[in-house]
């Protein structure tokens, strides 16, 4: 199957090992990956702090950057692919755009999602062995509804204990842009994530949001906590 691969910006600039592994898995489960060169941001950092309006030239860049073929266009950011999905909103007032944007929508996916109900695939043959806990992230859970998805996978990884903490569904703090306009709330959110997952006594931190894990990830290290963070892409390429 082919199919297109975004990136998308942390993917490109901060977290280029959890972007390979994605193309890997794919590659691994038989996709043919195209990379559209020229995608660039989603606008979600703007879009989440209301800036709408200034979102929309990239909006339309990214749209346009994605028409080339009608393959599915597969993400490894939930946060990403619901920002995608939300565009034919954003651009109702252009008629034209906004069915563009419906159509590039309508081929976005999470790489979980599509791993399980596209591919049909529930193990990949990944091996990593220790104890773990999984953050459930706002924008694939709430947003996209992808929830089992995840943990069908990972529940499938040969040697890895999946532990479960208190309040595992709260949000992390991160939500964007809110970490910066709301620093003390957000701090305080995330300290309390690392309360409750460090109950479990987890090895490894797996997520299917790098921002997510970039957030818990730093509290982790600033309390000196010898957790490993991983994005669940590089779990289930792991042997």
């Amino acid at each position: 199957m082919n199919v297109n691969f975004f990136v998308t910006c942390i993917g490109d600039a901060l977290k280029s090992r959890m972007a390979r592994d994605s193309v890997l898995l794919l590659e691994k489960l038989g996709c043919r990956v195209n990379f559209p060169e020229k995608q660039g941001c989603c606008g979600q950092p703007a879009i989440n702090s209301g800036y709408i309006k200034e979102a929309l030239p990239g909006m339309k860049n990214l749209i346009a950057a994605l028409e080339d073929n009608d393959y599915p266009i597969i993400s490894p950011a939930g946060s990403c692919t619901y920002a995608v999905k939300s565009y034919p909103t954003y651009l109702a007032d252009e008629p034209e755009w906004a069915l563009r944007a419906e159509k590039v929508s309508a081929r976005m996916q999470d790489l979980t999602s599509f791993i399980v109900n596209k591919l049909g695939v529930v193990d990949v043959g990944a091996s990593l062995q220790g104890r773990a806990v999984y953050h459930p992230s706002c924008s694939l859970t709430r947003k996209l509804g992808v929830k089992e998805e995840p943990l069908t996978l990972l529940k499938n990884v040969r040697g890895l204990e999946l532990l479960t903490f208190a309040d595992q569904d709260t949000c992390c703090g991160f939500g964007g842009t809110f970490s910066v306009k709301m620093a003390e709330i957000s701090g305080e959110m995330v300290k309390e994530k690392v309360l409750h997952l460090m109950d479990a006594k987890p090895e490894f931190l797996i997520g299917a949001d790098v921002s997510c894990l970039l957030n818990i990830g730093g509290r982790l290290q600033r309390e000196g906590q010898p957790v490993k963070v991983m994005h669940i892409a590089e779990v289930l390429m792991s042997r």
